[in-house]
């Protein structure tokens, strides 16, 4: 029979501390359309559950039980949740900002929808592919490899009241720039067709000057950029995914 004690008690807080900052802040579990009471019995679920695997590590950095120790544990596990929540969010944010890239060369920026899996309207295809990313995540069972990223996590980062002060930096700035790296690539045949169509309607402009070529070429924009979106959606996705599954094979 194990005695639960008060170390138990505390490292099991500890274990919810770092889960809950992540899960609250990665893509899909932070989603505001899902209840704030659902969200925090999954992360009590979850704790729970991995509380057993996790404890015994979780108790090894506990140095005493003084209030002031205890708290900079607190802020420290909470610190660590964050960085690797706000990692992950960074690629979504990415993917965000690719999305409103390609909605603005192929001409679909004007009409901005509400957003389902955040709280600021977006134009119809940045909310398209957002939500399809997320709803890979689940349907591709990443959510359970971040699962496992959060329990690596304790042997790269043991659980102390000080951290680090450049940790952080150093892995949301790496973090950020391969992410952006990765929205350029996924954004790059929507740029290399808006540079085209746009030049050869200018050159167009240019020549005839008393056409309207503006408006004329809003059509033929429109059906272009579908067509290669149509092309390219199932690549698009992918490559978002395989970079996303490489983070989290690496954190």
């Amino acid at each position: 029979m194990t005695v639960i004690g008060p170390q138990t008690v505390l490292a099991t807080f500890l274990i919810f501390c770092r889960l809950g900052t992540c899960l609250m802040l990665l893509p899909g579990f932070s989603s505001p359309r899902i209840p704030g009471r659902v969200r925090l019995f999954l992360v009590l679920s979850i704790t729970l559950a991995l509380a057993p695997l996790l404890a015994g590590k979780v108790q090894e950095g506990i140095t005493g039980d003084a209030p002031v120790i205890v708290v900079g544990l607190i802020a420290s596990e909470m610190m660590v949740g964050a960085i690797i929540g706000l990692m992950g969010r960074m690629y979504f944010l990415a993917l965000q900002f690719a999305g409103a890239t390609i909605a603005v060369v192929i001409g679909l920026s004007n009409t901005p929808d509400a957003q389902i899996d955040e709280a600021e309207p977006v134009a119809a295809v940045t909310a398209l592919i957002t939500l399809t990313a997320a709803v890979l995540i689940f349907v591709t069972d990443l959510h359970w490899e971040v699962l496992r990223a959060l329990v690596e996590s304790y042997a790269a980062v043991p659980v102390s009241k000080e951290l680090a002060a450049n940790f952080g930096i150093i892995k949301i700035v790496d973090a950020l720039s391969d992410a952006f790296l990765l929205a350029l690539r996924i954004s790059a045949p929507f740029i290399v067709y808006s540079l085209m169509i746009n030049l050869m309607f200018g050159i167009l402009g240019k020549l005839t000057p008393q056409i309207p070529v503006y408006f004329i070429s809003i059509p033929f924009v429109l059906a272009g950029g579908g067509l290669i979106l149509a092309f390219t959606a199932s690549e698009l996705l992918q490559l978002f995914m395989t970079g996303f599954a490489d983070w989290l094979a690496r954190i």
